[in-house]
């Protein structure tokens, strides 16, 4: 029997590779779809991350399951945007995006990884609240890293 990581539900082990031009159309299908009704969703803006951010493809069989999309500043990693395909939620792609830009953010010698999560989206803040980030400021939440 595979690894499960709640009750019935499989982990399913994705490969995590950076971004590629050809991926733009159907991870921004996947976020319009995932998020385009939230009232802070923008095209745009969207678009722009994944055009101008450091962005990480969670992969399942070839196919993307997931992305995250970082921005730098200083000795801050910021997740703009993490999202999991709805056909992949609960098989532990969330869990294994955030593990690589943790270990992406270290190596860069970051002392903080904050992520952008709306204020009502409650399942975001419970899934980085989990994994020991705390609320800094509306909508923004950070992990302290340690240093190499």
């Amino acid at each position: 029997m595979g690894t499960t990581i709640g009750p019935g539900v499989p982990y399913r082990k994705a490969t995590i590779r950076p971004y590629r031009p050809e991926d733009e159309s159907l991870l921004f299908s996947l976020a319009r779809a995932s998020f385009g009704d939230q009232p802070a969703w923008s095209d745009a803006g969207a678009l722009t991350a994944l055009e101008t951010d450091t962005v990480f493809v969670a992969e399942l069989a070839g196919e993307p399951a997931g992305y995250a999309a970082l921005e730098q500043e200083g000795d801050t990693v910021r997740i703009a945007q993490l999202l999991v395909s709805p056909l992949h939620e609960r098989e532990g792609i969330g869990h294994q995006l955030l593990d690589y830009v943790e270990g992406y953010a270290i190596s860069l010698g970051a002392a903080r990884l904050q992520a952008v999560v709306e204020e009502d989206n409650v399942r975001a803040r419970d899934f980085y609240r989990r994994r020991g980030f705390v609320a800094v400021a509306a909508g923004l939440c950070e992990l302290t890293l340690p240093q190499r």
